[in-house]
């Protein structure tokens, strides 16, 4: 077994083969495709299962998603942290969305790749797209004051998950600075509580449920 496949069985043992086997195909295919565009950094491809698959699976520690859960990742770059989640959660349907159409163009091939039948990824911009969401991911793709407005209206409103309907953002540093420029609430959860790796001692997922009830 890989090193690398091992880093994400130490948190999440209970990997069919077929996960095992596209966790494994991963780091490849990532890296075909990093030399011919720069998806990733190349230093971040020397600790691409740290760095970048555990953790989108960081948001699977803070929140599990029932089957049939919609979840859409804004500003999924390279399919972050869409991609893993999707690996993870063969039952819950993720959409991928990047208005950058070469980042695009490798997350199609790596779910094609993968056979993920459970993501569909799109070049598009956020705020013009009109479905509606149990849950919301990003990896910090900008301030949460712009990011907010891009998603509050796409939100459903029943909850069939343990948490209710909301944004699961992956953040680095400080939070609560930022978060104070909007007027709402959230739950700032520290990976370092889950994942022993170094890197983690700085990294949250910030969750703020989606607040506009009937």
């Amino acid at each position: 077994m890989s090193e690398e496949l091992e880093l994400i069985l130490k948190y999440f043992p209970q990997l069919t083969d077929k996960q095992k086997e596209q966790f494994t195909a991963l780091g490849e295919l990532y890296n075909d495709w990093n030399q011919k565009i720069n998806v990733i950094s190349r230093k971040d491809m020397e600790a691409f299962y740290t760095h970048h698959v555990l953790h989108s699976l960081g948001i699977a520690k803070v929140c599990s998603f029932e089957p049939g859960t919609w979840v859409l990742d804004i500003g999924t770059g390279g399919g972050f942290p869409g991609i893993p989640l999707a690996i993870l959660y063969p039952e819950v349907n993720f959409h991928l969305v990047d208005s950058i159409g070469k980042k695009i163009t490798v997350v199609k091939d790596v779910v094609k790749q993968l056979k993920l039948s459970n993501v569909e990824a799109q070049q598009v911009r956020a705020e013009s797209l009109n479905r509606k969401y149990d849950f919301v991911v990003s990896r910090a793709v900008t301030r949460m004051v712009n990011f907010y407005p891009w998603v509050k209206g796409k939100f459903k409103k029943e909850d069939i998950n343990e948490f209710q309907n909301g944004i699961l953002y992956l953040k680095g540093g400080e939070v609560d600075e930022e978060m104070e420029e909007l007027s709402i609430s959230y739950v700032t959860y520290h990976l370092e509580d889950y994942f022993d790796e170094e890197y983690f001692d700085t990294k949250k997922v910030v969750y703020v449920p989606f607040e506009e009830r009937r």
